[in-house]
């Protein structure tokens, strides 16, 4: 069996640095607020190049922290709206609803399956405060004309840069292109905790000290309590995990990279449709955190895929708007991203994987009869 994802595999590679980063931790007696992660945030803010790290429990409470962050300053108010892809990942809808803030749901680009940044401009209202671009499966999603817009609109452009870890535009890393960033490292993701953890990026400063504050109670001082804060904390022994793997994060984004373009060249079935790449440097700048394709028999390809011992994901089967948690907007339609959630299908990649599960995948899907 080809797994879809080996986390097993993948932690084993640094076994011992994690048993001996445990290890420290545990000897130190000192389980949070210690030394492991001042020392991941200052790891992560030089390989980013970000001016202000600050680390939390999940992507969730980032995103919803940096919204709340802004309404402490001022720059919104509760019922402001905030402009987010349709097709993306529940948590991102979730972090707005969270702060007292309203989705605009906009269509993605079929061809990127990230938003479409040439529409953007009938989506803003006076209510619009923000617009969030999600760098949906580790590709880059930015634009000058986007952001020349958001200047012009006067809007917060926020990255959900949960799934790009290392990816870049331009030769800038993602996370830090806009007014802030969250980041999620949850176990698959490409940069993975052992558990739970996130971080806030961004070059305002006095909005991240706002945000370490609320994540602590709302207190940056012992039992005094400014903000109505929640507890949203990185333990130490996630961050020291995670500087332990911080260390191989390009190698194996390259390594993505590379399985990324084997797919390229040996997948050929006339109705799967890959992930469009107009030049070569676009794939230097993706990360593949996933490897998507998209048919219109995409079941069945994953029944077949299946019999001949291959696992395959769907990311994600339902859109948002869809949920019976979000049935207030069920009444949405649209037609680009309900087509993306129908046929689109996430084959095995990581940077355990190996040429020859690429190729055997390749040839089974090529091998498909429709």
């Amino acid at each position: 069996m080809i797994k879809f994802y080996d986390l097993q595999k993948i932690n084993q590679q640094y076994a011992d640095e994690l048993k001996q980063a445990a290890q420290e931790v545990i000897d130190s007696g000192w389980y949070l607020f210690g030394e492991k992660v001042k020392n991941f945030e200052k790891s992560l803010q030089t390989y980013l190049s970000a001016s202000n790290v600050v680390t939390v429990g999940n992507g969730l409470d980032a995103l919803k922290l940096i919204f709340q962050g802004y309404i402490e300053q001022g720059q919104m108010q509760r019922g402001d709206e905030v402009i987010v892809p349709a097709n993306t990942y529940i948590a991102t809808i979730l972090s707005i609803l969270g702060a007292g803030l309203m989705p605009v749901f906009a269509e993605p680009s079929i061809n990127t399956y990230n938003l479409d940044l040439d529409n953007l401009e009938s989506k803003i209202s006076k209510r619009t405060k923000a617009i969030i671009i999600v760098h949906l499966y580790g590709r880059a999603c930015w634009s000058s004309e986007m952001m020349s817009l958001a200047e012009k609109y006067g809007l917060k452009v926020i990255e959900d840069n949960a799934q790009a870890i290392g990816a870049s535009w331009g030769g800038i890393k993602t996370g830090t292109l806009g007014h802030a960033s969250a980041c999620s490292f949850y176990p698959s993701k490409n940069l993975g905790a052992l558990g739970d953890a996130g971080a806030v990026l961004t070059s305002d400063y006095q909005l991240a000290a706002i945000i370490r504050k609320l994540a602590n109670y709302g207190s940056d001082e012992k039992y005094v309590h400014d903000l109505k804060g929640s507890n949203s904390r990185m333990d130490e022994i996630q961050a020291a995990f995670l500087d332990v793997k911080l260390k191989y994060l390009d190698s194996e984004n390259q390594k993505r990279r590379e399985f990324a373009t084997l797919y390229f060249e040996n997948i050929s079935h006339p109705l799967v449709v890959l992930p469009r790449i107009s030049d070569p440097l676009q794939n230097q700048e993706h990360v593949w955190h996933l490897f998507v394709i998209r048919t219109a028999k995409r079941d069945a390809l994953k029944e077949h895929l299946l019999k001949n011992g291959i696992e395959s994901l769907i990311h994600y089967p339902t859109p948002p708007y869809k949920q019976k948690a979000l049935k207030e907007y069920s009444y949405l339609h649209f037609p680009i991203t309900d087509k993306i959630h129908q046929e689109i299908l996430s084959l095995p990649l990581s940077q355990v994987s190996t040429s020859e599960e690429i190729h055997e995948i390749s040839e089974v899907i090529n091998k498909f009869e429709q």
